[in-house]
């Protein structure tokens, strides 16, 4: 794979996981959409079909990491670092993208904040937050979260024929849902330092209207717990298997 494959791959997958990902949260907490109030399980599934949609679009340019957590975890189990930057990049530009799609999407809806008295805070649509703001416990929270999705990721290699048939696209799409389900309730489970940072820079550039904060004294938690959540899995894998 070229560096150019690389970055347009990791651009659009990316793309595609934050439009399906943020869409689903501004679906069912945004005032005036048809699928207000849909509730959780909406929001894990709605994500895990992110994943698959995305990875499925960018793996035959990329490999479909979408991920810097993951393209971290990769480079550390095999020693690989040449690419490493192209794929950040991409990931980074594509979150940003997907956030940008996302907010065109439900223009209107964003727009009814400024409008009769329903305002509500927008950041959790781009980017997580704590039920519990305690960072050291918020950053454990994403590092093991992240740990659950990057080791098997890794697993998933050894087992022959998962990637040339395609059907571990699938298999992580689901795991980003049971882990969404089950790990997700204390921060929202990033997981994933691009899915957080890149939407956090367009919400705090979007024109939107009575959007709130957008938390800068916490963003350091949902990108330093999955770094590090991804380059143990990657010293964790190449220990043991």
């Amino acid at each position: 794979m070229s560096n150019g494959d690389i970055f347009v791959g990791e651009v659009i997958g990316t793309a595609i996981l934050i439009l399906f990902g943020a869409g689903v949260v501004a679906a069912v907490v945004l005032n005036y959409s048809k699928a207000k109030d849909a509730g959780w399980v909406v929001i894990a599934f709605g994500w895990g079909f992110g994943v698959m949609a995305g990875a499925y679009t960018a793996a035959p340019l990329s490999g479909g990491h979408l991920n810097p957590a993951v393209t971290l975890g990769i480079a550390v189990d095999t020693g690989e670092w040449d690419t490493v930057h192209v794929y950040v990049a991409g990931q980074m530009v594509g979150a940003m993208l997907g956030a940008l799609l996302c907010w065109l999407v439900y223009y209107a809806q964003f727009e009814a904040n400024a409008e009769e008295d329903i305002s509500q805070p927008t950041l959790g649509i781009f980017s997580t937050t704590p039920a519990i703001r305690r960072p050291v416990a918020n950053l454990v929270t994403e590092i093991i979260a992240t740990m659950g999705l990057v080791l098997p990721i890794l697993a998933f290699g050894l087992t022959e024929g998962l990637g040339e048939s395609g059907t571990a696209i699938l298999i992580v799409s689901f795991l980003v849902v049971g882990i969404g389900l089950s790990l997700g309730g204390p921060t929202g489970y990033a997981i994933n330092p691009a899915r957080d940072l890149g939407p956090r820079i367009v919400h705090a550039l979007l024109p939107i209207p009575r959007k709130g904060t957008s938390d800068w004294g916490y963003a350091w938690v949902p990108v330093v717990g999955p770094l590090i959540g991804g380059a143990l899995s990657g010293l964790v894998f190449n220990a043991a298997f």
